[in-house]
């Protein structure tokens, strides 16, 4: 169980991932050997995931962001891990959600432009046998949170 201390380094974390153990230490009154112990915890018990940077879309490329919701054939839902992992594995796929409800995934693709989402459709989703069929949504605007889940 997180406790309050806990909740504000991740805050902290969410805010800049970069910070140095000794001002996230005098941030949260505590020693520095106490901040990375539970710094250290935090990544043991799998509440840290993976530090990461968060990168303009455009910037590289990827100037058109869609969402695409996928659902497979009832005949070939064994083939769901198959699938997802590659999925994850294509050029601009950003996350994979894998769903309960309608649709079985959520896929969050970066590319250049729409005929390059409507290319990815055809030859990765619309092509493979285990896919009933797909809807497409282009996204306008992605922000996250500001504390998510923290």
């Amino acid at each position: 169980m997180l406790d309050s201390t806990d909740h504000k380094l991740l805050a902290l974390l969410n805010e800049n991932s970069r910070r140095t153990n000794a001002s996230l230490a005098e941030e949260l009154g505590i020693a520095q050997s106490t901040c990375l112990a539970r710094l250290n915890a935090l990544r043991d018990h799998g509440v840290i995931r993976r530090f990461t940077i968060e990168v303009e879309p455009a910037s590289v490329g990827h100037a058109l962001e869609a969402l695409i919701s996928v659902r497979i054939r009832p005949g070939a839902r064994h083939l769901m891990a198959e699938f997802s992992a590659m999925i994850r594995a294509l050029p601009g796929v950003a996350q994979v959600f894998f769903l309960g409800g309608d649709e079985d995934f959520l896929i969050h693709v970066g590319l250049k432009d729409s005929q390059e989402v409507r290319q990815f459709v055809l030859d990765h989703l619309s092509a493979n046998p285990a896919v009933a069929n797909t809807r497409t949504s282009l996204v306008f605007e992605n922000s996250r949170g500001e504390v998510p889940w923290v």
